[in-house]
């Protein structure tokens, strides 16, 4: 395959929780990362006078999703499973971006995901052309890129 040298839309991407649940379409997704902590350490006996940075822990931040509402209660039962099971309750969460041809290009694979916190549609009487949206935020114990 040649390189290709325009980036990819944001717009087209899928998300999977353990390899197949479709939980519904996701209009955004956002947070996905990872930090890696720096120590600073400087030896006794060093020349000059600066510090050595050494790689320690590292993170994953928590990665956020937003959808309309559908006619599924799966996230708040997964919200739950959480607050009951504990660990139990955790999935693997991939989310693919594809490109036009709607192939794969590459994948966010968050591994040990649960949700931290749900929060619900704002609803209002006024305007009647929103839709009604509900958000997932999850945090995870490792990420991976597959590309």
């Amino acid at each position: 395959m040649a390189d290709r040298n325009a980036p990819y839309g944001a717009f087209n991407y899928l998300v999977n929780f353990d390899g197949g649940d479709i939980f519904g379409g996701f209009s955004d997704v956002s947070g996905i990362g990872s930090e890696v902590k720096i120590a600073e350490y400087r030896n006794g006996n060093e020349k000059e006078n600066h510090v050595r940075k050494v790689p320690g822990t590292h993170t994953v931040a928590d990665t956020t999703l937003k959808r309309g509402i559908v006619n599924s209660k799966l996230l708040w039962d997964w919200m739950r499973k959480t607050r009951t099971d504990g660990p139990a309750a955790q999935k693997t969460v991939t989310i693919t971006l594809l490109d036009e041809a709607h192939k794969p290009v590459q994948s966010w694979v968050l591994r040990g995901a649960i949700p931290m916190k749900y929060t619900g549609p704002t609803l209002a009487g006024k305007g009647g052309g929103d839709v009604a949206m509900e958000e997932i935020v999850l945090s995870g114990e490792a990420l991976e890129v597959d590309a």
